[in-house]
């Protein structure tokens, strides 16, 4: 509907209601209602399943067509990125937010900074991706104000083509509500408990969770030791839940991202049931660490499983958890993904050790022997110590060349002493390629980074604070923070008006009229950033 054709709608529900709407100005209506044109999570959750359905559908047809998001742990950051990309490139499209479990234990639980190992309130995450879409909603709001002042000014001035130049910027506005990939850990419990909360992340607008193959009160970060996985079954369970919570709630296009940590996962909590040979339980037992066992040496308390007519002990810790062999990570991999597939997920996730498309593509090939369109979500995770890999893969690279490496030490390839050389300077624009080439050789449609914004804060306050304390004084923030966003065009040096507060103006002029106190007046310091 157009901004007019609402204008329209709404001056006909005023002549219905009669002289006790008098004070009730139509126009007003209609920007109140294109400023917040999503009522709900759910109208949100279906909007984004469709954007990212669409986008699947055309990387499938171009694997250049990948997307990307980065971590957010406020509103107030996933407002800024949404802000900052329509800036920079005019459009969303292919740019979504990742909500991270991580920093949500790290930033946002009541109990303080916690590992990741899902002991934060469950109940943090649907909230933040309510708070999240609340930062985008209101961005949406500010910028249509924006244009409706555009609008406004034209009209008084009789510039009829301003005029038609912003009712057209308005017909065709492009909203900050993008997709929101949201991390579920690994359910939070049982199945009943995945199930539960997905609603509410649902109900909140995600339109995309990602669920991890490990044991829900064992999980551990994906770049830590320590991880435990769960038997195939216990997995689909709760993958199953996911898509009712979907279909229960009116959203069928949701999305499910199945991630597997198999690859550094060495231990299993229990044994899968398994009813005959080749089964899937059998698969993942056949993957335990074993021993043939004669009658006449069990010992008391042991668990024996049977194979092809022997008797087998898998290997127990003191901790009552089972090991796989090693070297089986990425064969099981591949079966989780292709399991995950086949039961109803959307999209896998591949948990690594390093950034390594060879390593990736080794086995999105063999799922993808199974399952042709397999497409992965891929941590770009600042747990990866990218310089120092990358070095070394263009250090070995060239090895395996016959290339002279002599003067390099590969253990050392972090040192600046190293970075002004060709070798150097190779894996930076393998670095800067990475999500390209592994889009395009490694099947990865999405590419995210799960905790950017930590990190700039960290550095960024580092740097303020050694500036500010320091002998700079004043001008350590001045120079370094306000002059850049004078200079660089960053929306938030006019701090009052994106916190709303022209918004609020607006909505005061409706309210009172002439009796309005507002606050952007002339005496508004914010003034002074007008040029």
């Amino acid at each position: 509907m157009t901004y007019f054709a609402e204008i329209h709608r709404q001056t006909g529900i005023k002549q219905r209601e009669g002289a006790n709407w008098q004070g009730i100005d139509p126009e007003f209506a209609a920007r109140l209602r294109t400023q917040n044109r999503f009522q709900s999570g759910l109208d949100i959750a279906r909007y984004t399943a469709k954007i990212m359905r669409e986008d699947m559908a055309g990387y499938d047809r171009d694997p250049a067509a990948y997307t990307q998001s980065l971590g957010c742990w406020h509103g107030f950051i996933g407002q800024q990125k949404m802000i900052s990309i329509k800036k920079h490139f005019g459009t969303t499209k292919g740019k979504y937010l990742y909500l991270s479990g991580w920093m949500i234990a790290a930033l946002r639980s009541e109990f303080g900074p916690l590992p990741d190992q899902s002991m934060h309130e469950k109940t943090t995450v649907p909230a933040l991706i309510e708070e999240l879409y609340t930062f985008l909603r209101q961005a949406d709001a500010r910028e249509l104000g924006g244009l409706f002042r555009e609008l406004d000014n034209a009209r008084e001035t009789g510039d009829e083509a301003a005029a038609a130049q912003a009712q057209k910027a308005i017909d065709g506005y492009q909203t900050h509500v993008v997709p929101i990939i949201a991390d579920i850990d690994a359910g939070f419990g049982n199945a009943e408990a995945t199930y539960l909360l997905a609603k509410k992340m649902i109900e909140a607008g995600a339109c995309a969770l990602q669920i991890e193959n490990q044991v829900s009160d064992e999980k551990q970060c994906g770049h830590q030791d320590g991880k435990v996985t769960v038997p195939h079954e216990d997995f689909l369970q709760k993958i199953r839940a996911i898509r009712y919570a979907f279909l229960e709630l009116g959203v069928p296009e949701g999305i499910i991202v199945a991630r597997t940590d198999s690859l550094g996962a060495g231990l299993t909590k229990q044994i899968a049931f398994s009813k005959e040979a080749g089964d899937i339980g059998d698969q993942y037992n056949s993957f335990l660490d074993c021993e043939e066992v004669d009658t006449a040496d069990i010992g008391t308390g042991e668990v024996l499983i049977s194979r092809e007519g022997r008797l087998l002990k898998p290997k127990r810790l003191p901790s009552n958890l089972f090991q796989f062999r090693a070297g089986t990570g990425e064969d099981r991999c591949v079966l989780d993904c292709i399991t995950a597939l086949q039961n109803g997920a959307d999209l896998l996730w591949i948990e690594t050790e390093k950034p390594h498309i060879q390593q990736i593509a080794g086995m999105v090939d063999r799922i993808r022997a199974v399952a042709p369109h397999a497409k992965l979500v891929y941590n770009n995770s600042p747990s990866f110590n990218w310089t120092l890999n990358f070095r070394q893969q263009v250090y070995d690279a060239w090895s395996e060349e016959g290339r002279d490496v002599s003067h390099f030490e590969r253990d050392a390839l972090m040192s600046q002493h190293y970075d002004d050389t060709p070798l150097a300077k190779e894996a930076d624009e393998r670095i800067r390629t990475f999500q390209a080439d592994s889009a395009k050789r490694a099947g990865i449609f999405h590419h995210l980074i799960t905790l950017p914004t930590y990190h700039t804060a960290a550095l960024s306050t580092d740097n303020l604070a050694k500036r500010y304390f320091g002998e700079e004084g004043m001008l350590g923030y001045v120079k370094q923070v306000q002059r850049e966003e004078i200079r660089q065009g960053i929306a938030c040096v006019k701090h009052q008006n994106m916190s709303g507060s022209d918004i609020g103006d607006d909505h005061k002029e409706a309210f009172a009229g002439e009796a309005a106190l507002k606050a952007g007046g002339k005496h508004n310091t914010m003034n002074q950033f007008a040029a």
